[in-house]
């Protein structure tokens, strides 16, 4: 017997909206990264604009600026529906990239570190306008009473802050991208204060450290998508879903970022421990109670960035991080780092938000949130 999908509404999609909010708050900080030496250069903001083309075109900068504000576009057509459609709807996602890139490229004109240009915009609102004509011809189409809409109501639970939630393990999918964290190992904040003095530790006591931050999170962070998960579905299969595409993008981000001659460098003795235990612990308790799973979901998490901070740093990654050439991905690699430092606070408070829902669901009480 099949479930009904809840009725349609003429709103726009809350997925969609905040999938937008998130995307473009990370185009502002990879875009003003590093965020230091803000001085008036003697120039206007926008001379740019009729400025010459730059001295120096690559392939790969062409196409980084594209690809940047492509997903951009893509999100402000869906999130315009259904209040806007066709060529307006296509026509104002497309403006919306390009303010923003003026927007940003000004502001770079005040950054000595950044090179404001007129081939920048012009390429960032291509790839804006793009996005937005495969969200009129393809996105729009998922929406409503489409296939993405069926999958959403099928799979997760229905409303607003399930919605975020998504948002959210969508972001800790895109911490994987960040090649200088532990396994899983978000929230880091010691690189905010000096640094300890370095002290000799065992091997045993680097693969203990790696293994309990990898199992902790994992497990976290599969209680945290059981939560948002209707019950009827394959949750096991759906966690070793999630599980081979966070792996999938750490071997991406070692292998191509990091340029490691092994593209699972990553996959250290601890973090191989901490896999087998963290996916054998959470297939038992997913079978918990979902306000249960919830409050197991926040203590791992905490005891997770916990010990993410007091881990020793291990001195073959930290060399190998030491002569990493960076290089074009300076600013991609600056917002993987900050996403990675917040994700699990932002996470911790957003389960803070959604536990009086469940509890009140326990209950049999109404969806008020």
């Amino acid at each position: 017997m099949t479930r009904a999908l809840p009725v349609i509404d003429a709103r726009a999609s809350p997925l969609a909206r905040y999938l937008l909010l998130a995307y473009a708050l990370l185009v502002i900080y990879a875009s003003l990264h590093p965020f230091s030496g803000w001085r008036d250069q003697g120039a206007g903001a926008f001379v740019f604009l009729a400025g010459a083309l730059p001295r120096y075109i690559t392939a790969f900068d062409l196409a980084t600026n594209f690809a940047a504000y492509l997903p951009l576009g893509f999100f402000a057509l869906l999130a315009l529906h259904p209040y806007l459609r066709g060529a307006p709807a296509l026509a104002a996602a497309g403006l919306a990239g390009c303010l923003l890139s003026v927007a940003l490229e000004a502001l770079q004109t005040y950054l000595p570190s950044r090179i404001p240009s007129n081939l920048d915009l012009a390429t960032n609102g291509l790839g804006a306008f793009a996005g937005a004509a495969l969200a009129r011809h393809f996105g729009v189409g998922l929406l409503g009473s489409g296939k993405l809409y069926a999958l959403r109501h099928r799979w997760f639970v229905a409303g607003h802050q399930h919605d975020l939630g998504l948002v959210l393990l969508a972001l800790w999918l895109f911490t994987q991208l960040n090649p200088e964290t532990l396994l899983f190992g978000n929230g880091e904040l010691r690189g905010l204060f000096e640094p300890a003095p370095a002290a000799l530790h065992p091997a045993e006591v680097f693969i203990q450290m790696e293994a309990a931050v990898a199992a902790c999170n994992l497990i976290a962070v599969g209680l945290f998508l059981s939560a948002l998960t209707q019950n009827d579905q394959p949750l096991r299969r759906m966690l070793l879903s999630l599980l081979l595409g966070a792996l999938a993008l750490k071997t991406v981000a070692v292998g191509v970022l990091l340029k490691a001659q092994n593209e699972f460098a990553w996959l250290t003795p601890g973090a191989f421990v901490g896999l087998a235990c963290g996916v054998g612990v959470l297939m038992l308790v997913v079978a918990l109670p979902r306000v249960a799973r919830l409050a197991l979901a926040g203590l791992l998490l905490m005891a997770a960035t916990v010990l993410v901070n007091l881990a020793p740093e291990n001195p073959y990654f930290a060399n190998a991080l030491q002569q990493w050439p960076q290089g074009y991905f300076l600013n991609f690699n600056g917002v993987t780092h900050l996403v990675s430092l917040a994700w699990p606070f932002v996470a911790l408070f957003y389960l803070m938000l959604l536990a009086p829902r469940l509890a009140g669901e326990r209950r049999g009480s109404p969806d008020q949130l």
